[in-house]
């Protein structure tokens, strides 16, 4: 299945954008909401996020190595992410990205010393992606749910213990990528604001909160994250 959506389709508020800077709501100065809303503004007309996804219903869980297999490939997920597919008939792999506009875009305002500005677009870059991401979500959710089915959290190489090194494996899932996204010898996606992963899918699993209690990745995107 492949999707693409607007900008002005993903984009949070100001003042949500705000929050993700470090702001408390109300607090940020003028020129920062200014900016913000420029740009903004700006990618609205022009930005496009796209992702894509997979299902595959012949998968094998191991639950002594924590391991899935997905046609003959091997992602060692790791007990975190097992935990919460283990009980899946079907995985879903994924990528999706905001595309490489957003990215260079803050790559030039960096060069050319204007950090705010690049720091701003790379933080609409990272929402955006995400938004892409949980659009994505639903439509599959939305998908399966026909069936009776219901779909786990999505969980990325790189998280949870998952050694981020296994996007080499994912990718082979994608060929013909409709994303655009290029892998790093180091596993590094580029576009840089592009989310890749697994979701499992079926009739014993549900859509739970991340566990970040159990995991020691301060750092984490989704620390923290809510239920949607």
């Amino acid at each position: 299945m492949r999707l693409s959506y607007r900008y002005s389709e993903l984009l949070p508020s100001v003042d949500a954008l705000a929050g993700v800077m470090g702001y408390l709501p109300g607090t940020a100065p003028e020129p920062v909401t200014d900016l913000i809303a420029g740009l903004s503004e700006e990618l609205m007309t022009t930005g496009e996020a796209r992702a894509e996804y997979t299902i595959f219903d012949h998968v094998k869980l191991d639950p002594l190595s924590k391991t899935v297999e997905v046609e003959g490939v091997v992602f060692h997920v790791k007990p975190i992410v097992f935990s919460q597919i283990k009980n899946a008939e079907s995985v879903a792999l994924f990528i999706c990205t905001a595309g490489s506009e957003v990215d260079e875009l803050s790559r030039k305002s960096m060069k050319e010393g204007d950090l705010l500005r690049g720091y701003v677009y790379d933080v609409i870059g990272s929402e955006v992606a995400e938004g892409a991401a949980d659009r994505m979500q639903e439509s599959m959710k939305t998908a399966v749910a026909s069936s009776g089915m219901s779909i786990t959290n999505r969980f990325s190489p790189g998280y949870c213990g998952w050694d981020v090194a296994e996007q080499h494996k994912l990718f082979t899932f994608f060929r013909e990528n409709y994303c655009g996204i290029t892998l790093t010898d180091s596993a590094l996606m580029d576009p840089v604001k592009s989310v890749s992963g697994m979701i499992g899918i079926g009739s014993r699993v549900k859509y739970s909160p991340y566990r970040c209690h159990q995991c020691d990745d301060k750092n984490c995107i989704y620390r923290g994250k809510k239920n949607r």
